[in-house]
């Protein structure tokens, strides 16, 4: 006999649904198909990102990957995200980041920490002049 709480954690999620521009958005967790375009549109911000993200920032500095995140993760084109006021826009990321932070935080920023120590002593090698990029 199965633990009968363990088979309801299998279930797929329950969508979140958040209301922007008047339309109710069902927001699950990413999926393996998505996987692909939303890490080229994270990798510009991934540095940025933070448990408690400041969206405001992230749409000024990393305005065009916040807007492609939001659209791959809402499942809506483009072009409405794009039409959003800059206030539903921080509403749908801030539901977006929640939906998915086991992602953000617990891949998406460890693994550019990760890549960011690795990367640091090259960087000062480099810039030391005691190391070059390979031809």
């Amino acid at each position: 006999m199965t633990d009968g709480k363990a088979d309801f954690q299998t279930f797929p999620p329950a969508p979140r649904v958040v209301t922007v521009a008047g339309t109710a958005l069902e927001l699950t967790p990413i999926r393996l198909g998505e996987l692909p375009r939303l890490l080229a549109a994270v990798r510009p911000l991934a540095a940025d990102l933070s448990a408690e993200p400041d969206w405001f920032d992230l749409l000024a500095r990393h305005g065009e990957a916040v807007l492609e995140l939001l659209a791959i993760t809402t499942r809506r084109e483009r072009a409405w995200v794009n039409d959003l006021s800059l206030e539903d826009a921080v509403t749908l990321a801030a539901a977006v980041f929640e939906v998915n932070a086991d992602f953000f935080v617990g891949r998406v920023v460890p693994a550019i920490q990760g890549a960011a120590q690795h990367l640091a002593p090259i960087l000062e090698q480099m810039q030391a002049g005691t190391r070059r990029l390979p031809a």
